[in-house]
């Protein structure tokens, strides 16, 4: 609840990258671009997914280097060529808006790679940074998502396995709720969540459990516990008032 995701493209087609991130600033008015993409590698061998945030002073690594490279050039290998002029004056403009965006695009791909790392080898057990110029937008939380090596064998295996890419996307969707949970946009229904959640109290009712109350209010379990000095072996009754913790 709360989240409308929208696909870019629905089918097999080319967009320029400059033309999928304008879509979901002017188009969709997004609070997040996600860009997933199967990877590969002249060494075979290479495996593992990534999550990689924009990165305006150099690439965190060799291979976020090479992918950043190679991504950017699929604009002429799409036969479009586009001109980066006006671009490039918009990004002094733009400085200030795209600090705050790479804050939250960190942020949000941290927490996206720890739901992979759950499912998935990592090629890093660390968000990468570089410079895909399909992140660059300056009032978006945006992040790159490699799902894995589709030039390993094993991994190509995994990636066209529909119970693989259900856990894949599963992991991806845990993560973005998280964050939204905890950063939510003004005006969402996450946003609305998070007010209850600061100034709530809820009375319990006859059948409830703290597992169900914190699931209820999107609170972790511990914390909730912690929040009230509440231990294992506490019993709550009816009636009684918890405090819900701000998360």
């Amino acid at each position: 609840k709360g989240i409308k995701p929208v696909l870019i493209r629905t089918g097999d087609y080319f967009i320029p990258l400059a033309a999928r991130r304008e879509a979901a600033r002017r188009k969709h008015n997004a609070d997040l671009f996600v860009s997933i993409h199967a990877d590969a590698f002249d060494n075979r061998k290479a495996r593992g997914a990534s999550v990689f945030a924009l990165s305006r002073s150099g690439a965190t690594s060799t291979l976020a280097r090479v992918l950043a490279e190679k991504e950017n050039q699929s604009d002429a290998i799409g036969g479009v060529n586009i001109n980066n002029a006006d671009e490039m004056v918009a990004s002094v403009i733009y400085d200030l808006a795209m600090e705050g965006s790479m804050e939250h695009s960190i942020k949000v791909g941290s927490i996206v790679l720890r739901e992979m790392g759950g499912v998935t080898h990592l090629h890093k057990k660390h968000l990468e940074q570089a410079g895909f110029a399909v992140l660059k937008s300056p009032d978006i939380p945006s992040i790159l998502v490699e799902t894995g090596f589709i030039s390993n064998p094993t991994e190509e295996r995994n990636l066209r396995s529909t119970d693989h890419q259900v856990k894949l996307s599963r992991a991806i969707g845990r993560g973005i709720i998280t964050y939204f949970d905890q950063h939510p946009p003004p005006g969402t229904y996450f946003a609305a969540l998070k007010e209850q959640r600061d100034a709530l109290k809820h009375r319990i009712a006859s059948g409830e459990t703290l597992s169900g109350i914190a699931q209820r209010y999107r609170v972790d379990l511990a914390s909730l516990m912690q929040h009230n000095r509440l231990s294992n072996t506490d019993v709550i009754r009816v009636g009684q008032v918890l405090l819900i913790p701000n998360t």
